[in-house]
């Protein structure tokens, strides 16, 4: 059977036991949210005592399908106010399954100062260790000590300066597999603010010596499916572009047509997009030293990440994506790429979500804080947050917190979270899944490309939205998206290898009721947590003001808002 760590903060105690019987089987967003919705109070203070900070496995972790070894974060999040489940690669999910561990639970305060870490070590112990010396380092130089300090395999989760500071824009950093690179992020909804609240700078997990074996109920048969999606997943990535480049590929699908953001979400068209998109980044990387096609997990078949260096050939950065480089990029009028991948190492370094943070840098510029282009600006700011000055913390309060401290008229945000790099105007069902995730917007939650121009189907527009809500629900709990994109035609498979890991039903309908409850269980939570309708909402600058480049309004109405859930 699986197991948890339960680490009380108040009183600095650990104690491991047996998973309940009833969470065996999930795994990822539905663990968190089940987890969630029975032992934390949804009206509590995100960084109080009542909170509970969680780190899970998938439900499928230590097997051989392919990107199984994701880890979920959650708690209630200090930015959105709500229920939150932060997905992240990296090596740690893989070796806590190798430690028989499916569920981390942080919980109370405490009572005294001081800074731990939690380690795992190679023998199977797991005990809260002093980490003042720690105090105040920032991702890469922490992990560098953690590494010196320590000779064996292992992998980190840490948090920087900027959740020791409760900035809500704080991540969580991840090391990647490999390279152990701090580049891997669970960065949305500042749940690096609440593991600063608890007082926990990082978790070790070393690879153990004895690696634990889950008794499967048909492992005969597990194998043979999942050898079967995983040579599905390896043939369709010989053709995805996101393993034969990376994610910045998106730009050239986005860059064209008014998808991408410009200008703090102007609904503009950018015309130097090509300059920060995938043959600036091959060409750097092909002259500099860099790679691609790089795993950030053991076993991905999919291989997105990728290592990018500076002019000098000098390490840099590793998993610059498509978000970070559209926001950071055009979304501020800049087109500098190294600038950008500068800006990435330091958000991952302090330890902030690149999207919050890159949003923010918009919001300045809208308000004339920086002028539009300015990187030069975009990295001293990122500098006042990583010295802690006073408009440094206003900045760690994340972009509505900004916009409406500077006056700034369109703040992109749902849910007090700024909206990721896709504008909802111009692919109008990723607009009805950031107006109506539970997480805010978060395009990971559902996002859709199709019908992108076009001011007739609104309803597809909104059934589009649920159906993927619905799949990335699932999807989170079991594996990373981009390799479950090529398992769709096999969907129904995923039932059979939950009956043949854990014994039950193999009908599909196990797996779609999975996604619909744990959206449900969410909605309560945020119900309850004092969130309303009024809360699924795009700002309303997308509906009055039309895209310059396509003439389009976000025009979903509100009623089709309502009942996207009543399924």
């Amino acid at each position: 059977m699986w197991s948890k760590v339960i680490v009380d903060m108040k009183n600095q105690t650990v104690k491991r036991e047996a998973l309940e019987v009833e969470l065996q089987d999930l795994g990822g967003r539905a663990l968190i949210a089940q987890y969630l919705i029975k032992n934390v109070p949804p009206d509590c203070d995100p960084l109080g005592s009542e909170n509970q900070l969680i780190f899970c496995t998938t439900i499928f972790a230590g097997s051989n399908l392919t990107t199984a070894n994701r880890m979920s974060v959650g708690g209630k999040s200090p930015l959105t106010g709500g229920i939150k489940e932060s997905n992240v690669g990296g090596y740690a999910g893989a070796l806590l399954a190798e430690h028989g561990v499916k569920l981390i639970v942080v919980k109370g305060l405490p009572e005294t100062k001081g800074l731990w870490q939690l380690h795992f070590d190679r023998e199977g112990n797991v005990s809260l260790e002093d980490a003042e010396g720690y105090e105040g380092l920032n991702n890469y130089e922490l992990v560098n000590r953690i590494h010196k300090s320590l000779d064996n395999r292992l992998a980190t989760i840490s948090i920087g300066a900027a959740g020791e500071r409760l900035y809500k824009c704080a991540s969580i950093q991840v090391s990647e597999f490999a390279s152990n690179h701090p580049s891997r992020a669970a960065a949305r909804g500042g749940l690096g603010a609440l593991m600063g609240s608890k007082r926990l700078k990082s978790i070790i997990i070393e690879k153990p010596l004895n690696k634990f074996t889950f008794n499967y109920n048909d492992k005969e048969r597990f194998n043979e499916i999942s050898k079967k999606l995983n040579r599905m997943v390896a043939e369709g990535a010989k053709n995805d572009p996101f393993h034969n480049i990376g994610t910045i590929a998106t730009i050239e699908a986005t860059g064209a047509n008014g998808v991408l953001p410009v200008d703090n979400f102007s609904g503009k068209l950018f015309p130097k997009y090509a300059e920060v998109g995938s043959g600036t980044f091959l060409t750097n990387l092909s002259n500099r030293g860099g790679r691609n096609k790089l795993a950030c997990q053991p076993g991905c078949a999919v291989q997105c990440s990728n290592e990018y260096r500076d002019k000098s050939g000098e390490y840099l950065t590793s998993g610059l994506e498509y978000e970070t480089i559209a926001l950071f990029g055009p979304n501020c009028h800049i087109s500098d790429l190294d600038a950008i991948a500068m800006m990435d190492r330091m958000c991952d370094d302090l330890g902030i979500d690149t999207i919050e943070a890159a949003n923010t840098m918009a919001v300045c510029m809208e308000s004339g804080v920086l002028n539009w282009g300015d990187s030069d600006g975009v990295i001293k700011l990122l500098k006042e947050m990583t010295d802690g000055t006073e408009f440094g913390y206003l900045l760690g309060g994340g972009c509505e917190a900004v916009g409406k401290s500077l006056g700034c008229k369109r703040i992109p945000t749902v849910k007090h979270q700024a909206i990721a790099g896709y504008d909802p105007r111009n692919t109008k069902g990723t607009g009805v899944t950031y107006a109506t995730s539970p997480m805010g917007a978060d395009h990971t939650a559902g996002l859709t490309m199709g019908r992108a121009f076009e001011d007739t189907g609104r309803t597809a527009q909104a059934y589009a939205s649920n159906k993927l809500q619905v799949a990335m629900c699932f999807a989170d709990c079991m594996m990373c998206i981009f390799a479950f994109s090529h398992m769709v035609p096999e969907l129904p498979l995923l039932a059979e290898l939950m009956a043949a890991m854990y014994g039950g039903s193999s009908e599909y309908a196990r797996v779609t009721g999975l996604g619909v409850k744990t959206l449900l269980t969410e909605r309560a939570f945020n119900k309850a947590a004092g969130l309303t309708k009024e809360d699924d909402r795009l700002p309303d600058f997308f509906y009055n003001e039309p895209s310059p480049a396509t003439g389009s309004r976000f025009d979903i109405n509100d009623h089709e808002l309502d009942v996207i859930f009543d399924f």
